[in-house]
């Protein structure tokens, strides 16, 4: 089941904290709890996405996209996503996401978040693509900077990124056809 409850308590620490802008780095503090474990009696990775979500959303509550989209009535969706794990966390193991915008194109904003546990290891990385959409499709980039009031020029997109969108590009779909 989705955390709800753990969501509605995320975004309400965090709507009373000071506004940033898209790329700006922010924190959010999480704990794993026994009903977030496997049975190797560590986070699950599917239940790390939904705690990289936990985060998101209060990231684009933050920063202006959030105000944006309740004015045009747009949503946002998850288009892709790339992760890396690289250290277990334990069950009660304390941990901060990291989330901030990174880059966007012509069609997607992409989120880069991590995890890291209280020794100062990163526990995973994850790169999101996400689209803001409304009725017709996927409202270009450069429209959504228009109504935050930012320019529509994206921060340069790293080489890991781009070689990601690239093998994106030439991924088939649909997908396992025989």
């Amino acid at each position: 089941m989705y955390p709800f409850i753990r969501l509605a308590y995320g975004v309400l620490k965090q709507r009373k904290q000071p506004p940033i802008g898209l790329t700006e780095t922010m924190e959010t503090q999480h704990i794993c709890w026994p009903w977030d474990i496997d049975i190797w009696m560590e986070l699950n990775n599917g239940r790390s996405l939904s705690l990289y979500d936990l985060a998101r959303i209060p990231l684009a509550m933050r920063t202006p996209l959030w105000k944006a989209l309740r004015k045009e009535g747009w949503l946002m969706t998850m288009a892709g996503v790339t992760v890396r794990w690289r250290r277990r966390v334990r069950m009660f193991d304390k941990f901060t996401i990291r989330s901030r915008g990174l880059c966007w194109d012509d069609k997607f904003i992409y989120i880069e978040q991590s995890m890291w546990k209280t020794n100062g290891e990163c526990a995973s990385h994850v790169l999101y693509r996400t689209a803001v959409t409304d009725r017709n499709g996927i409202v270009a980039p450069e429209r959504v900077c228009a109504a935050m009031n930012m320019p529509a020029e994206s921060p340069p997109i790293p080489d890991w990124v781009a070689a990601w969108i690239s093998a994106e590009a030439v991924r088939p779909w649909p997908p396992m056809q025989e």
